[in-house]
């Protein structure tokens, strides 16, 4: 097996489906980004979740925010949902892993806050009871998904974003999340600093 074509065929795969989704997924993305705009300009947070890779675009989108994208700017606020040990683990052991985002959501979340909703199966139960929680705090949701959408697709109101990656390979999916992450990063200083060559 030729390792290095094995690799150069990664690289050709994410390419090409990043190259593909552009169109798609952009309009998607600004509707995100300004919901998320339109939170902080209110003085609201976005509150963010997800598993495995997921839990980790959560809390690269939150560094973004609290730290910077790009460019220095004043702090802003964000919450990975995905850090705290004991309360993930006091949760788990007393209700149930289905309600470690919805609980903190319910405790942090305020109406007009966004909850940004990471999954690339759009299945994930505790991800889908942390958009019930937020639908009941009547915050938004930016929801990322692949493989169709799941149930999260299904789950969304009308004044909620979904941003669907059109693939079913969960590394491919991540790929663009993270892609999109940052562009959703890049609009929100866009917006709020001002635009600067990319």
């Amino acid at each position: 097996m030729d390792h290095e074509e094995r690799i150069r065929g990664h690289f050709a795969a994410s390419a090409r489906l990043k190259a593909d989704a552009a169109d798609e997924l952009a309009p998607a993305i600004a509707r995100g980004a300004q919901l998320m705009v339109e939170a902080l300009l209110a003085d609201g947070r976005i509150l963010a979740c997800g598993n495995g890779g997921s839990a980790s675009d959560a809390q690269h989108f939150a560094a973004e925010m609290i730290g910077r994208f790009e460019r220095e700017r004043p702090e802003l606020p964000a919450i990975a949902l995905t850090t705290d040990s004991s309360i993930l683990t006091a949760v788990a052991n007393d209700y149930s892993f289905e309600q470690v985002f919805a609980k903190q959501v319910r405790a942090l979340g305020r109406k007009g806050d966004v909850l940004l909703a990471i999954s690339t199966s759009g299945n994930s139960a505790n991800v889908i009871a942390a958009i019930d929680a937020a639908s009941e705090r009547e915050m938004h949701v930016v929801a990322l998904t692949g493989k169709g959408g799941g149930r999260i697709g299904e789950l969304l109101g009308s004044g909620d974003v979904h941003i669907c990656v059109p693939h079913e390979r969960t590394a491919r999916i991540q790929e663009v999340h993270l892609l999109a992450i940052h562009c959703l990063c890049d609009i929100i200083d866009c917006t709020l600093l001002g635009d600067e060559p990319q």
